[in-house]
């Protein structure tokens, strides 16, 4: 029981670090986001919205699942890192070394919990990957979704990745069409962002 417990100390240690893990888009106008206030923000958004995914998917969803998949899912980025969806949007290959460099992680951080502790993380933690079952896509998509709408809150936009509209819609749409609600919450931050000029367009819309 000792080893045990020193084990689920040390994982919880591990866990901590997440906040310093800074992600590419801000969470305030004055620094980066990291990737445990993202984690939250997923969590909570998933919350929010979950009845409404329901209604459009009609049937259920396993609440419980999807907010554990929205808190541990970017663990491994604390040895992995993160790098930018723009980065690896184009490059099979950088998206093969990422995949490979985070299922090492997640193998050696997750497997030697305790009792249904390991395999619970790692079975979440693939199925996220997967994004084969609905609570997976859902949650899959809010993490799409959440950086884009920091982007547009803080008034960082998207010159840093020397991204447009058209650009950024090949990016957030083929995830998000899982969901009505979240592709409508998009179109909203493109527009207003567009409006703005925190993103530019080169066709009249």
């Amino acid at each position: 029981m000792h080893d045990e417990f020193r084990t689920v100390f040390d994982f919880i240690s591990f866990s901590a670090r997440l906040r310093e893990v800074e992600r590419n888009n801000n969470a305030t106008p004055e620094r980066k986001e990291s990737v445990a206030e993202h984690s939250w923000h997923l969590a909570l958004i998933t919350w929010v919205l979950h009845r409404e995914f329901e209604r459009e998917l009609g049937h259920t969803l396993d609440l419980e699942k999807m907010l554990k998949m929205c808190l541990m899912h970017d663990l491994v980025e604390i040895e992995a890192g993160d790098p930018s969806a723009w980065s690896t949007q184009h490059s099979p290959q950088l998206r093969q070394t990422k995949a490979l460099i985070e299922e090492e992680v997640a193998q050696r951080r997750f497997s030697p919990l305790p009792g249904e502790l390991g395999s619970e993380f790692l079975g979440l933690w693939h199925e996220h990957e997967a994004g084969t079952t609905p609570e997976a896509r859902i949650v899959r998509a809010v993490d799409r979704l959440n950086p884009a709408l920091m982007r547009y809150l803080t008034g960082q936009g998207w010159r840093d990745v020397n991204a447009d509209a058209e650009a950024l819609d090949n990016l957030q749409l083929p995830r998000l069409e899982v969901s009505g609600t979240l592709t409508a919450m998009y179109r909203m931050v493109r527009d207003d962002a567009v409006a703005q000029g925190l993103l530019t367009t080169t066709s009249a819309e």
